[in-house]
């Protein structure tokens, strides 16, 4: 396929696809209308997506179930080499659509030009990273390893099919970082698109078709509440790498005939504080909280949620704060130097109104009256709300989007309280500079949250580091080295050390009659 690009307001039109079982189809499903929020007045058609059936979605995972072959088709059997040159393969392929990719980034989800190519190249970067990860990987695995009078060699072995969700807010890099090393393990998958950021997929159909034997990539779309459950309960999907919510992740896992070998890789939802102490750097510490509250309008899971910050600098603080959230630059993605674009769901904007209505009326102040929560279509200007009551449903709710609330404390136990009793651990933001009190309380978070940041916001990079959380927000651990295990399980050949042992070993590796037992190993 290939596409004109004219200047940035010209509207794109795409026709929704699917891929299933190596071929993309363009009929035998109902479709519906994407539309972009992006626009002056009324939301703007920009294509269609297909809104395939729960029919469909069972061709899609008997297709990736029949690639599989019960762990023994071409694609869970092949080399690593192989597996990787495929990636590869698809990687390049994937390359030559980056423009239009970017551009549908910005028209469906509102993310501005710089954040869609950072998404687009930071996805490229996670996919380089894997295969540098999966070749050391292979390397250590290939030697024999001797205890107890036994010699054995231990590698990975994939899973089985895999049903793969991602979120809206990252339609293109969350959504590979369990899609790459799914499929570099082994598994064969199918891609159930997100609410939002579906027709930038449509470019990458023929790479997948191109570089990927038939059924071990199948993508499709569709109503999610209708499709995937009833799916689920046929017990063929043995794996759920699923981004979005815990309800919807639970209503998904005990759908499954099996839930005891239904292995989950879960991203859910967070409140992650941001703590800043009486001694922090204000200046630092305003910059970073407002990076980490409002960085795409706050639609990240590893956004800054709730802000408590100590009394005694909580008017320095939030007038700094205000000053820099009212300069922040409102536009269409497109436009220079925007920061704050219009959000894709059109309902969310009436949904963050009940939140500050609710505060307000609780005791809280908007502190940017002049322009905090204005409106113009989806376009919402970020709210400041001070002084927030804990029992303010904007202080307990993941408001994902752009409404800040500030706490007020005076104990750090107040703020303690608050994240013991969370129910979510994801990650949290700590501000100050006496190493007494910064230990303490990195001691006491250790065991709340997954992720303790020194002076600056929380963030899920770089992707070498471990990325999961505690409570309600994860389950499983994903970075580039912890993804590959995730969606692999250890599997060990075993022989005693004696003669007749040893002997069959090196005939096997001597003939290379095994793909598993191997001592070939991916430079």
């Amino acid at each position: 396929m290939t596409y004109n690009l004219p200047a940035f307001p010209a509207v794109p039109h795409l026709t929704g696809h699917i891929l299933i079982d190596g071929k993309i189809r363009d009929s035998g499903f109902e479709t519906k209308p994407v539309y972009s929020t992006c626009s002056q007045g009324q939301p703007l058609e920009i294509g269609t997506t297909s809104q395939v059936s729960i029919e469909i979605l069972n061709e899609a995972v008997a297709a990736a179930s029949k690639a599989w072959a019960k762990g023994l088709g071409d694609w869970p059997m092949a080399r690593m080499e192989d597996r990787i040159k495929a990636v590869v393969k698809f990687r390049d392929g994937m390359l030559v659509q980056r423009e239009i990719v970017c551009r549908l980034l910005m028209w469906e989800i509102g993310k501005n030009w710089a954040d869609a190519q950072a998404e687009f190249d930071r996805t490229i970067q996670y996919i380089d990273d894997t295969i540098a990860e999966v070749k050391n990987m292979d390397r250590e695995s290939g030697r024999f390893q001797f205890a107890g009078g036994v010699m054995a060699q231990i590698r990975r072995a994939p899973l089985g099919v895999t049903l793969c969700m991602g979120p809206f807010n990252y339609p293109l890099n969350e959504t590979f970082t369990t899609l790459i090393p799914a499929l570099i393990m082994g598994n064969s998958v199918v891609v159930k698109l997100a609410r939002f950021g579906q027709l930038l997929w449509e470019p990458l159909l023929q790479a997948f078709a191109d570089a990927f034997p038939s059924g071990v990539v199948n993508v499709v779309n569709g109503r999610g509440r209708e499709v995937v459950r009833p799916v689920v309960k046929n017990g063929k999907i043995d794996v759920l790498a699923f981004i979005g919510s815990s309800h919807v992740a639970n209503q998904i896992k005990i759908a499954h005939p099996q839930p005891f070998r239904f292995r989950s890789i879960l991203s859910l939802e967070a409140k992650n504080p941001a703590i800043v102490m009486e001694d922090a750097d204000i200046d630092n510490a305003v910059a970073e909280c407002v990076k980490g509250s409002l960085s795409f309008n706050g639609q990240r899971c590893t956004a800054l949620k709730i802000i408590f910050v100590h009394k005694k600098i909580a008017q320095d603080f939030t007038t700094k704060f205000v000053k820099k959230v009212d300069s922040l630059v409102a536009g269409l993605p497109w436009e220079p130097n925007v920061s704050i674009t219009p959000l894709p769901d059109t309902e969310k904007p009436a949904y963050l109104n009940e939140l500050i209505k609710d505060a307000v009326q609780k005791g809280a102040v908007l502190a940017n009256p002049e322009r905090g929560g204005k409106l113009q279509g989806t376009l919402f200007f970020p709210a400041i709300l001070t002084k927030v009551p804990l029992n303010a449903r904007v202080a307990i709710e993941e408001q994902f989007g752009p409404v800040v609330p500030i706490c007020e404390f005076e104990n750090l136990q107040e703020v303690e309280d608050y994240i013991i009793d969370s129910p979510y651990g994801n990650q949290a933001s700590l501000f100050g500079k006496d190493p007494q009190k910064m230990g303490l309380m990195i001691d006491h978070l250790s065991n709340q949250v997954c992720r303790i940041n020194i002076n600056t916001q929380c963030q899920r990079g770089p992707d070498v580091y471990p990325f999961t959380g505690r409570k309600n927000s994860a389950e499983g651990t994903l970075s580039v080295y912890d993804a590959l295990r995730s969606f692999s399980i250890r599997c060990m050949v075993a022989s005693k050390q004696d003669a007749t042992g040893k002997q069959v070993v090196q005939e096997i590796l001597r003939s290379d009659s095994s793909r598993f037992l191997s001592m070939n190993v991916v430079l």
